[in-house]
């Protein structure tokens, strides 16, 4: 006599160990039991016609869910074991998972695993959909839905399914769940149907709520549109979409199978990731010498609110480049590294010393991070410098030109001022002629515009400095005079320093007509730096030419002419010969190591 509240199937060889759970309206209760042979568990769905006024011929309604349960081999649907009748029905045996509902384990996952769980349903409605003919169960939810430690997901209950064109009997009128039932399952489902709840489930395990709670996410004008965006602020947009097409009422708007829903969700990411903006996605270095260091700036920008972008650097490998880390490349460097912040300014910098002349290279930065895609690639142009010319830029002719032109000048001056009597202010206009002539040739190579500012300043600075000259000079003379010096003494002194003041003023004011206000002229740095120097190699060559004109003047054996001479001379000729020597020495330098450089 059977003591517990269970049923006694000890003859069918079960024994009854505590209920699983009860469909009244269906007239289903469902049983874990053990095989009191082999003591393995067992699941009994035991259907009870008496009690929803069915009669024995419903029986062969359900052996068509009896046949296609015999059939079912996927590793993700409980397998059929046996059935036997009993007093009032019959029960379908079918094997046991060690699992729990996802409607008792929810909020028990995060967005990554819900995701797996929800590739693995949809791989076991693949199986299903491509059954022939295929097989459509109807009620899919939560409840419906096991998933172990292991994360394995498993489909039960076919009670409602559909086999091709022939429903399996059911235990209930109602054809599903509400709040899980797209609006063509009452008359034709199709395969679309199955995603339109298991979008539903993936909704309730994402928001956590009940499956009895989807109806509350429902639209009042269209109980079949859930919106549930809102509860979900974290998700990616890309997932959040899909999730859309996957409930959309319009099964014409929903995906058209299972396969399709699966290949579309594989490689979305379902948290919320970075966007990247690059202010530029082209970098490109130009080289003006042999083994410049170049650099530029990059700015990356986080472009998705209440996200964190984090990433790192690495330069693409190129079949010519030599072998290296993604820490570390042979010319080609990014600073920072790695970073994790929304707003990153990085410098490129390109090293050219290994990098052949006068070649254009082509690489690939990558930038790995958590946005997506996952990779972003920037590109970096670099244009070398050509090998130096054995020529000048500076040109001979014009140095001994400038040079003749300084040494005649005061000759010139000094013959006119010889025939016209004029002795007194020799010194004074021997001085003018070499300053003028000086000036004027430094600045006239660069252009009529330039050589208008630069007569301007002199202009200026030889009235001005004369009148300083001059006062300083009346000054100095009071001196002497104090005590009693002659008249030609003071008259030196004065005469002297007008000289120095006029001179000094002349020199200052052309450059500072050509420095200064004819700075607009020169564009950038490189410009200025030649400017520089050709000023310096012509002034330098018109001093040394203007220096001879003097000494045939007041002659050679005097102090001013080894001074003259060396303090001139010397810094020309280093002038002349250390560029043409420097670029004999890169160019042998570049020869010698040529075949090591890497190619474009």
């Amino acid at each position: 006599m059977n003591s517990t509240p269970y049923p006694n199937f000890s003859e069918q060889g079960y024994r009854v160990v505590r209920e699983l759970g009860r469909n009244r309206e269906g007239g289903r209760i469902t049983w874990l039991a053990s095989d009191v042979n082999t003591t393995q568990q067992v699941v009994l769905k035991q259907f009870c016609f008496a009690q929803v006024g069915s009669s024995w011929s419903g029986f062969a309604a359900h052996q068509r869910e009896i046949e296609i349960l015999q059939k079912l081999t996927h590793p993700g649907i409980p397998r059929y074991i046996s059935s036997f009748a009993t007093s009032d029905g019959f029960c379908l045996v079918q094997e046991y998972i060690h699992a729990q509902s996802l409607a008792e384990r929810l909020g028990d996952f995060d967005a990554e695993e819900i995701k797996r769980i929800a590739i693995k349903a949809l791989d076991i409605l693949r199986y299903l959909q491509n059954l022939n003919p295929p097989v459509i169960h109807r009620d899919i939810k939560p409840e419906n839905i096991l998933v172990d430690e292991e994360l394995k997901v498993y489909l039960i209950d076919f009670g409602f399914a559909r086999i091709g064109s022939q429903e399996v009997a059911g235990s209930s009128v109602f054809k599903g769940t509400p709040g899980f039932i797209p609006p063509e399952q009452m008359f034709e489902p199709t395969q679309a149907t199955d995603l339109y709840a298991l979008g539903t489930t993936l909704i309730c395990l994402l928001a956590k709520i009940k499956s009895t709670e989807i109806r509350e996410l429902c639209d009042r004008n269209n109980p079949y549109i859930i919106k549930f965006k809102p509860l979900l602020p974290q998700l990616s947009l890309r997932f959040l979409g899909w999730l859309e097409n996957m409930v959309q009422p319009e099964q014409n708007k929903r995906f058209a199978n299972a396969q399709a829903a699966f290949t579309a969700l594989q490689p979305l990411e379902v948290v919320r990731v970075p966007g990247i903006d690059f202010s530029e996605t082209v970098l490109e270095f130009k080289a003006n010498r042999l083994g410049e260091k170049l650099t530029q700036s990059i700015t990356v920008e986080n472009t998705i609110p209440d996200t964190l972008l984090q990433g790192k650097w690495e330069v693409a490998p190129h079949p010519h480049d030599p072998p290296h880390t993604p820490d570390s490349h042979a010319w080609i460097s990014v600073t920072p590294t790695t970073f994790s912040r929304n707003h990153t300014q990085f410098q490129v910098e390109v090293d050219t010393i290994k990098l052949m002349a006068d070649k254009s290279y082509k690489r690939q930065l990558i930038l790995h991070s958590n946005a997506y895609p996952a990779s972003h690639t920037l590109t970096v142009k670099v244009q070398t410098a050509a090998l130096p010319i054995e020529k000048t830029e500076i040109s001979y002719t014009w140095l001994v030109g400038v040079a003749l032109i300084g040494a005649i000048a005061p000759l010139l001056i000094n013959l006119l001022m010889v025939l016209a009597g004029i002795y007194s202010t020799l010194n004074w206009l021997i001085a003018f002629a070499v300053t003028y002539s000086t000036l004027t040739w430094v600045i006239g190579f660069v252009g009529l515009e330039k050589v208008m500012k630069t007569v301007i300043g002199a202009g200026i600075g030889l009235v001005s400095g004369s009148f300083v000259g001059l006062c300083a000079g009346l000054f100095i003379a009071m001196i002497p005079t104090v005590f009693g010096a002659n008249y030609d003494v003071v008259n030196n002194i004065f005469r002297i320093m007008g000289i120095i003041g006029s001179v000094v003023g002349l020199v200052y004011g052309g450059f500072l007509g050509f420095v200064v206000w004819g700075k607009d002229d020169i564009q950038s740095n490189k410009d200025k730096k030649f400017y520089w120097s050709r000023a310096i190699l012509y002034l330098l060559t018109a001093g040394l030419g203007t220096s001879f004109g003097i000494i045939v003047i007041i002659g050679f054996v005097t102090p001013y002419t080894p001074i003259a001479l060396t303090g001139i001379g010397l810094p020309l000729i280093s002038l002349l010969l250390y560029p043409p020597l420097k670029r004999r020495r890169l160019i042998t330098k570049y020869r010698q190591s040529e075949e090591s450089l890497i190619k474009p």
